[in-house]
């Protein structure tokens, strides 16, 4: 529950979670049988465990015979960012082609940057604009001479579909044409943005896309792997044992995790085109007030499509480090970008690869939003705000008398 007379603005870190999702995990806790058990509790499990997988892979438009659960967004990018990555022909053998090059946005999050499972020096970030969106044009002519100079192989490009840390969006359908069109795999980090836009794996393009139910108002510590067809196999699976997950993932399933994922997926559905109006309404009288505050303020991203609920912004003269302190003693709650590193503030590899003053970026804050969020949010952090913003702007003309 979102403590009151405090303004939560941190849904991209991870987003409180749905009343519908505490029941529906509440009575997964009385489920007595393990899925994989053939009597009449092992049958009810998986019943609900398969319903589960019908909500989540209805959330992206996939067949829920093409989802894998996992631990979190962070195994399911780690387990399908590898060499071992194949399609099949449909019939007992796969045709094995093995990735032997990744690429992957500058702006991507750090479980892809730093955990896929490529050997050194067969992994290359895609450069992005100053608004953030990668450079397809480089992609194309990267993936050419790669295809020039190792005919018949193959690369693996990872593009997310919305940055975690300013919300632009990737232009992954388009990318898809141009990794397809030579020959290679698309993998996409959907992490931050399922349940805030409307998702098509397929018309997306995408051959696989990964999720976290954390950012959708469901459990933490579980994920998914959603595929676009079953043509995709793993050479080299992570976790071996048990013939859970259609093979994919050994161990015993996850169930209430894996219920609640559902019941989180199905509320994200229902509400997400009146959702995606509310937040971005939000959004932007959030960014409007900001700047009647501070108008030399800049937004990051802010000349690129961008997900409804997420605003990364920086003042002239206010550090995010300070600035994240003071106001969560006003009573709002923000971020300075990804939520993955203990705790601390530290140089934005996102704001760094839009080419971004440091200056500026050393000050960045990031606003997300989330169904529990409201007008009365945007208040109290306005008015917190406007008081940092004036203490800096009196020290600052003392310090100019």
């Amino acid at each position: 529950m979102v403590t009151a007379g405090r303004a939560y603005l941190d849904h991209n870190a991870t987003t409180p979670v749905r009343p519908e999702v505490v029941e529906a995990v509440t009575h997964a806790l009385s489920l007595p049988g393990n899925p994989s058990s053939v009597h009449g509790e092992g049958r009810a499990a998986r019943g609900a465990m398969e319903r589960a997988r019908e909500q989540v892979a209805a959330l992206v438009g996939a067949r829920a015979s093409n989802v894998v659960f996992t631990s979190g967004g962070t195994e399911a990018n780690v387990t399908v960012l590898t060499p071992g990555l194949m399609d099949c022909d449909g019939s007992s053998n796969c045709v094995r082609i093995p990735a032997s090059l990744l690429l992957y946005s500058a702006t991507e999050h750090a479980c892809v940057r730093d955990g896929h499972r490529f050997p050194a020096g067969r992994a290359e970030e895609i450069p992005v604009d100053e608004e953030g969106r990668a450079d397809l044009a480089w992609l194309d002519q990267r993936l050419a001479r790669f295809a020039t100079e190792h005919p018949g192989a193959r690369a693996l490009v990872s593009l997310h579909l919305a940055n975690n840390e300013t919300g632009v969006i990737q232009p992954v359908a388009e990318a898809a044409g141009i990794v397809h069109r030579h020959g290679g795999l698309v993998h996409s980090d959907a992490v931050q943005a399922a349940g805030k836009i409307a998702i098509d794996i397929a018309a997306l393009g995408a051959d696989v896309l990964t999720l976290s139910a954390h950012k959708i108002g469901g459990p933490k510590g579980i994920g998914a792997i959603v595929f676009r067809t079953g043509a995709l196999e793993l050479a080299d699976k992570p976790l071996r044992g048990g013939g859970q997950e259609r093979g994919w993932r050994a161990g015993t399933e996850n169930l209430p995790g894996i219920i609640g994922f559902g019941a989180a997926a199905e509320a994200a559905f229902k509400a997400l085109s009146g959702e995606a109006i509310r937040l971005a309404a939000l959004r932007d009288r959030l960014e409007a007030g900001v700047l009647a505050l501070a108008p030399e303020t800049a937004i990051f991203g802010r000349g690129a499509v961008r997900l409804p609920n997420t605003s990364a912004f920086a003042t002239p003269g206010l550090k995010a480090e300070t600035v994240l302190i003071k106001l969560d003693l006003m009573g709002a709650a923000l971020s300075s970008g990804s939520a993955c590193s203990s705790g601390k503030v530290k140089r934005s590899h996102v704001l760094d690869a839009m080419k971004i003053d440091p200056a500026m970026s050393a000050g960045a804050l990031r606003a997300s939003l989330g169904w529990t969020t409201c007008e009365v949010d945007i208040d109290l952090f306005l008015a917190a705000y406007g008081k940092l913003v004036a203490v800096d702007t009196d020290r600052s003309a003392r310090a100019a008398a």
